[in-house]
């Protein structure tokens, strides 16, 4: 059976699932920079990045998990450019989150995210390892 994943600390899923975890595998439904109170955070691509990857391992951990145990995110980014033009901002705050280790990814662009004000959105799976 499996489970489904509803961290407290994140505001509540509708019409979808924070996380879904089946055996050892997580899957991560996607993480706009929503706060629990259901607000998008102010800032641009870089906090709203810091939010929505905080959103994800937040569920990670909530499913036994760990950041290490991601094997693959997917970015969708209502404007590529300007994410690649906060790279190195970024980058630290994925080193300062989740480490040097990277799992496969990809960066695609969209027009719109289901939050109009959202300009990121993270989704993945993860294996948990035995420890």
């Amino acid at each position: 059976m499996n489970e489904i994943i509803a961290p407290d600390r994140l505001a509540p899923a509708k019409g979808f699932s924070h996380g879904v975890k089946a055996g050892d595998t997580v899957y991560l439904g996607g993480q706009t920079a929503l706060t629990k109170d259901g607000v998008i955070v102010d800032g641009g691509v870089v906090d709203q990045f810091r939010q929505a990857l905080s959103n994800v391992l937040e569920t990670l951990r909530e499913a036994g998990g760990r950041p290490e145990d991601l094997v693959t995110l997917t970015i969708y980014l209502t404007d590529v450019d300007d994410y690649m033009a906060h790279g190195r901002e970024i980058g630290a705050v994925w080193q300062e989150m989740v480490g040097k280790r990277y799992p496969a990814m990809a960066g695609i662009g969209v027009s719109q995210l289901w939050q109009k004000e959202a300009v990121v959105e993270i989704q993945g799976v993860a294996v948990i390892q035995s420890r």
